[in-house]
């Protein structure tokens, strides 16, 4: 499965700076993205988003198979999360709303 303009942002982790991982991404159509060597901040959001989705479904759920977890999770970020949460960092709005927002305004940039 190829997924053309899909950035991976980790830390600085070997397991991530490892060629054949790298190479993986890359042949997926992947990009990889680092985090600044020494600065914690630039994994804020990632680390935020795993804790919210630890805390609010994983910890409370049981999940019998890893198929289950996999529609569970992906469930939760794709109708919960992504449209229905509203998150503080982006204006109290859900991820949906603002990135049809941020669109529609680079349109209007464009058309003008």
């Amino acid at each position: 499965m190829r997924l053309e303009g899909l950035v991976f942002h980790s830390d600085r982790g070997s397991q991530y700076a490892a060629d054949d991982y790298r190479e993986a991404l890359r042949q997926a159509g992947m990009t990889s993205s680092m985090s600044r060597k020494g600065n914690c901040w630039d994994n804020a959001v990632a680390e935020s988003f795993n804790s919210t989705l630890k805390t609010e479904l994983v910890h409370r759920t049981i999940f019998l198979t890893r198929e289950s977890a996999r529609t569970v999770i992906s469930e939760w970020i794709e109708v919960f999360y992504s449209r229905q949460r509203r998150h503080s960092s982006i204006g109290y709005s859900t991820p949906i709303a603002y990135e049809e927002s941020f669109y529609a305004e680079q349109a209007q940039t464009q058309a003008a």
